[in-house]
């Protein structure tokens, strides 16, 4: 029954990014959809990563809750990276997400996966496979960022 509302829910959640594209009325639309779901799934990857470093107790419902919503809103930012939008608005986008696009996509489907098994990780309520799950899933964005965000 979960795999088939995991499916359901990924097939909604591409049916709605899918159409997004053709949403945005200008670039820095699509800038700002993209800088908003970085941004809450960095809120939600925080408090996982406070409770995997020690910052602040384990707490495993909060954990799987919020690893969830991380996996989730890492499906969506992609669509806002668009053509036209390697300009305007308040971007740090490197110029080579555009010009490494197969490099930039296929970071892309890493994050979705790493950010996967850290929703998995953390459904199992065990400290130590979640600390090795963000751990994974911190160096994916990490490697991320070092390629293609401006300091």
């Amino acid at each position: 029954m979960k795999f088939f509302a995991s499916i359901a829910a990924a097939a909604t959640l591409a049916a709605m990014a899918a159409p997004a594209s053709a949403q945005f009325a200008k670039p820095e639309d699509a800038i700002k959809y993209r800088q908003s779901a970085l941004f809450v799934m960095g809120q939600h990857f925080g408090r996982v990563g406070a409770m995997a470093n020690g910052r602040v107790p384990f707490d495993a419902k909060v954990a799987a809750e919020n690893a969830e919503i991380v996996a989730d809103m890492a499906k969506l930012p992609w669509v806002g990276f668009g053509p036209g939008t390697d300009k305007g608005g308040n971007t740090k986008a490197k110029p080579e997400i555009w010009t490494e696009q197969a490099k930039f996509k296929e970071g892309h489907e890493k994050l979705v996966a790493e950010t996967a098994k850290l929703a998995a990780a953390a459904k199992t309520g065990n400290l130590d496979a979640l600390k090795t799950a963000f751990t994974a899933t911190a160096g994916t964005c990490k490697a991320c960022h070092d390629a293609y965000r401006a300091q």
